[in-house]
């Protein structure tokens, strides 16, 4: 079996999402949970981009030993030495350089002749190779690129040192047929292809992603980028678990495998869905939560009988456990423990004592409390980590179809004073936001707001995720509690706090160049 390189651009392409407003410490949670999938390479942002992506790379490079942590620059030196900076720290610095070489980016948006280009790419390697021990380049919208402008410029960055060469779909315009030529011709016609391994980053804009990066690997390609889910700017990219699950099914028609540790994908799919806000569709491949269901009789019937007949891919391959052990009120810190454990979290004494009282407080109004919701109480005591300027200490709201809806509020202000205010609204929600609004001194202005239930049931637990506009920033919040209208105010709350967090910490920057 050939192996794949698996590169995951979660953190930088996946990011890149519209609405998707990832902090330090969430971007920190998915960068430990792909090393425990197994990938061999994480984007873990472009440093050159912001401070705190910079920040959030150079961390991530210091913590994370079990993948190699890349960084995305531009051909210019300033960015590819701010990337050294962030990753030289790491187990495996790596830096990923990129220039676009189609005609039309070259003139439109680079200005530049195709030997300026040439001229350009060569540079940027050599000089990352002064630092980096291993460099990747990227020629940006290859797909709509010359070919045998690619084989000359190819031919020479690999002389210059690029160990990896990446040929991506970047706007998802090709073909299955036309990539594997791609792919074979470069391979074919690049004198020196031996030394560099090939890689395919595909995009989804029609709907073709996994399938072309699928052909890539057919005609060659020894890495395949994307993220989980698939999410990424506009349809976003290819998904790395349908890519892995699929060469795991089909190892006998694409002769390759990752190294993928494949019954951690439900597990990342689902961090990720609750940390980026986006939903994944219930007939998504290989994660969805119908992946498995079978409705049809005719379905019911044949996988009773022989689950073969219907379902190719068995639930316990890609994490979905069929007999999850659930805890209740009589549950003791013992199993408690080794329930977070089971669930790939490494929690320090101090996080699991917070998360068990939060266990114990949902477990006196709901009979079990099953994986999901563990999942969601560890996941919301993770997320929580920054600093927080306010904190709801209690919520009451009177509501009746005769009434107003009135909503009083004691919370806790920057100050570390408890604050108490009411309001008014058309209706409960609103009634809790203007409530909050009161407190902070200036309305967050909301301006998208979704609720869904962690498990089935009357008892499940609530997950509201806003998108609120507070003092010019945009900014995402999430919360998670038993009672509807406790999440929502959670959520508000986690909104503004990111915000605060923000500005504090552009304030401690901006303090330290003046000094």
């Amino acid at each position: 079996m050939r192996k794949i390189n698996v590169f995951d651009t979660t953190l930088r392409d996946g990011e890149q999402s519209p609405g998707v407003n990832l902090n330090f410490e969430e971007k920190m949670q998915i960068a430990k949970q792909l090393e425990r999938l197994g990938v061999d390479i994480i984007e873990a942002g472009f440093p050159a981009a912001s401070e705190g992506d910079f920040q959030s790379v150079k961390t991530i490079a210091e913590t994370v030993k079990g993948s190699s942590v890349t960084g995305l620059s531009r051909s210019i030196k300033k960015e590819i030495d701010a990337s050294w900076e962030a990753l030289k720290g790491g187990a495996e610095p790596r830096l990923h350089v990129f220039i676009a070489t189609s005609p039309i980016h070259m003139t439109h948006k680079l200005r530049m002749t195709p030997d300026q280009v040439i001229e350009n790419a060569v540079d940027s390697v050599k000089y990352a190779k002064q630092r980096f021990p291993h460099v990747q380049w990227s020629a940006e919208d290859a797909c709509r690129s010359d070919l045998d402008f690619l084989v000359k410029i190819i031919e020479k960055v690999i002389d210059a040192g690029a160990e990896v060469i990446n040929l991506p779909d970047t706007v998802g315009f090709i073909t299955q047929e036309e990539i594997r030529h791609m792919f074979t011709y470069i391979r074919e016609n690049v004198p020196n292809s031996d030394k560099a391994i090939f890689s395919t980053h595909c995009h989804d804009d029609l709907g073709m992603a996994t399938a072309n990066s699928l052909a890539a690997i057919e005609a060659g390609a020894g890495q395949v980028e994307g993220t989980i889910n698939g999410i990424g700017e506009r349809a976003g990219n290819a998904s790395l678990e349908e890519i892995a699950v699929a060469l795991k099914i089909r190892n006998d028609f694409y002769k390759a495998e990752t190294g993928l540790t494949l019954n951690e994908i439900k597990r990342t799919s689902a961090l990720v869905s609750k940390l980026t806000g986006m939903v994944v569709p219930k007939n998504k491949a290989v994660v969805g939560d119908n992946a498995f269901a079978h409705e049809a009789g005719i379905h019911q019937d044949g996988v009773l009988k022989e689950k073969t007949t219907y379902e190719i891919i068995t639930p316990d391959l890609v994490g979905v456990a069929s007999n999850n052990l659930v805890l209740g009120k009589h549950s003791g810190r013992h199993a408690f423990k080794e329930k977070i454990l089971a669930l790939g979290y490494n929690a320090t004494e101090e996080e699991l004592n917070k998360v068990f009282k939060a266990f114990k407080s949902l477990a006196d109004k709901k009979k079990e409390v099953t994986d999901e919701d563990i999942f969601a109480l560890m996941t919301e005591e993770k997320a929580g980590e920054a600093v927080k300027y306010y904190e709801v200490e209690a919520l009451q709201v009177n509501y009746g179809t005769n009434n107003i809806p009135t909503a009083t509020i004691t919370m806790r202000n920057p100050q570390d004073e408890l604050v108490q205010e009411a309001a008014t609204g058309s209706g409960s929600v609103e009634a809790v936001y203007n409530t909050l609004g009161r407190i902070i001194g200036g309305e967050a202005h909301l301006k998208d707001y979704r609720i869904q239930s962690i498990t089935g049931g009357r008892d499940a637990l609530a997950e509201v995720f806003v998108k609120v506009e507070y003092e010019g920033h945009e900014t995402t919040g999430r919360g998670t509690a038993h009672d509807v209208l406790e999440a929502s105010a959670k959520a508000y709350i986690n909104a503004v706090n990111r915000v605060m967090n923000r500005k504090n910490w552009t304030k401690q920057e901006t303090d330290k160049i003046h000094l």
